[in-house]
C-alpha cells in the first residue's frame, strides 16, 4: 500500500469515528465526559499523525493532484446531494458514508443521522440479511445486484434497491452505491392530497409534553397510596396511545414482576404479559444499573427477549424506536421498577426531548410508588 493510500485509509477511519462520536450525543449527561475524552483523543490523533503525514505528502508532491481536483469533488458532492432519486454510498458492512436529501426524505431520518449507521437499520428485520449479503457480493466485485426491500418508515411500500460497485478517488476500498426506488410514488398513492401541512415545530411538541405531564400528575395524585402496581397501571394508561404504541411496566428491581402491558389493538399483549422480565436484557440492565436507554431502529432483536411463542418481541411488534427507563428518585437510589415504551411502524421515533420528559416523569412515578 502506497503512502497516499495509507493516508487515505487512515483519514477515512477518522471520518467514521467522528460519525460515531456524533451519534454519541444520545448518551446520558453523566457519561458525556467519556465522549469528550474520546473527541479530544481524536483531535490529538489529527495533530500528531494526520497533519504531519499530510505535510510530508504535500512536500513530496503526492497530494498535488488531490488539490487540483478539489473543485471537481465539490461539484460531484453537490450533484450527489441534488439528485432527485434517493441515493446512498455505503461500505461492505452497509454502513452509510453519504446519503443525499432525497434519501433522508424517503427513509425518514434526519440530515446527518444516517452517516455512520448501517443502512440495514432502516429496513424491516426480514430484509436485513439479504441486503447485507447482496451488498457484500457487490463490494467483492461480483457484479451489480437488485432486490426489493421494505423501509421501517413505510413498510407497506416495496422499495427497489439497486446496488453497484464504486471506487471513489479518495476511498481506500470499494464502496457500494445504492439507489432506492419506491414501487408506488406518493402522487399515485394520493393524487388529490393537499400540500404538506406546516410543522408547528418546537412549540407544538412542548405543548404536547405539557399536556402529558398534566395528565400524568393527575393520575399519580389520584392513585392508591402504597400500591406500586396500581401506580404503574395508571401511568401506563396515560402513556399508551398518545405517547407510545406499547407500554410495558415491570415492578421491582432484584426480582422483577411484570405489572402492566398495553399495546395496539389485536397486538399479542397476552404473550408479552406472560414474558419473564428477567429474560429481557434491556429491562435487567435498567433495573441493575439504573441507566436509561434510547434506541432508534434497534439492531439487536434479542434486546427485549422473546415472548411466550418464542418470537422476538421487537420483531413481532415491528418496533422502530424504544425507551427503557428505570423508576428511581435519584441516579444512585433504589429502583422501584422499569418502564419500557415502544413506537412502531411509520410513527416518528422518540426524540431526545421526549426521552428527557420521560426521565422526569419516571422520577415522579417512583415517588408515587414509594408513598
Amino acid at each position: 500500500m502506497s503512502q497516499t493510500e495509507e493516508f487515505g485509509e487512515d483519514l477515512a477511519d477518522f471520518v467514521r469515528r467522528v460519525a460515531a462520536l456524533k451519534s454519541a450525543r444520545a448518551v446520558p449527561r453523566d457519561d458525556l465526559g467519556t465522549v469528550l475524552d474520546a473527541a479530544i483523543f481524536e483531535l490529538d490523533h489529527v495533530a500528531a499523525r494526520l497533519w504531519p503525514t499530510y505535510e510530508r505528502l504535500s512536500a513530496d508532491g503526492h497530494l498535488s493532484g488531490a488539490v487540483r481536483d478539489r473543485d471537481e469533488q465539490r461539484l460531484l458532492r453537490a450533484i450527489f446531494q441534488r439528485l432527485p432519486l434517493p441515493v446512498a454510498l455505503i461500505d461492505r458492512d452497509t454502513v452509510v458514508r453519504r446519503m443525499n436529501s432525497a434519501g433522508t426524505t424517503l427513509t425518514g431520518v434526519r440530515t446527518g443521522f444516517a452517516a455512520g449507521r448501517p443502512l440495514t437499520g432502516f429496513l424491516l428485520h426480514a430484509d436485513r440479511v439479504a441486503f447485507r449479503s447482496q451488498t457484500a457480493a457487490v463490494a467483492r466485485g461480483e457484479g451489480d445486484r437488485s432486490l426489493v426491500v421494505h423501509l421501517q418508515q413505510n413498510p407497506g411500500t416495496p422499495v427497489r434497491a439497486t446496488l453497484t460497485a464504486l471506487r471513489p478517488g479518495t476511498e481506500p476500498r470499494t464502496a457500494v452505491l445504492v439507489v432506492l426506488q419506491p414501487s408506488v410514488t406518493r402522487a399515485q398513492q394520493a393524487p388529490s392530497a393537499p400540500g404538506p401541512v406546516p410543522d408547528l415545530g418546537e412549540a407544538t411538541r412542548h405543548a404536547a409534553q405539557l399536556d402529558l405531564a398534566d395528565a400524568m400528575t393527575t393520575a399519580l395524585l389520584t392513585a392508591p397510596v402504597g400500591d406500586g402496581a396500581a401506580v404503574l397501571e395508571r401511568a401506563a394508561a396515560v402513556l399508551h396511545g398518545r405517547f407510545a404504541d406499547w407500554v410495558v411496566a415491570d415492578l421491582g428491581a432484584g426480582r422483577l414482576k411484570r405489572a402492566a402491558v398495553l399495546g395496539p389493538p389485536d397486538a399479542p399483549v397476552a404473550d408479552v404479559l406472560a414474558q419473564e422480565p428477567a429474560a429481557c436484557p434491556l429491562v435487567v440492565e435498567a433495573a441493575r444499573g439504573g441507566a436509561a436507554s434510547l434506541q432508534v431502529r434497534p439492531e439487536d432483536p434479542d434486546a427485549f427477549g422473546r415472548d411466550a411463542t418464542g418470537a422476538h418481541v421487537l420483531v413481532r411488534a415491528e418496533v422502530t424506536s424504544l425507551l427503557c427507563v428505570p423508576l428511581t428518585t435519584r441516579t444512585d437510589g433504589p429502583v422501584e421498577g422499569v418502564l419500557t415504551l415502544f413506537r412502531c411502524g411509520a410513527r416518528l421515533a422518540f426524540s431526545m426531548a421526549e426521552a428527557r420528559a420521560v426521565d422526569v416523569l419516571s422520577r415522579h412515578m417512583a415517588l408515587a410508588m414509594r408513598r
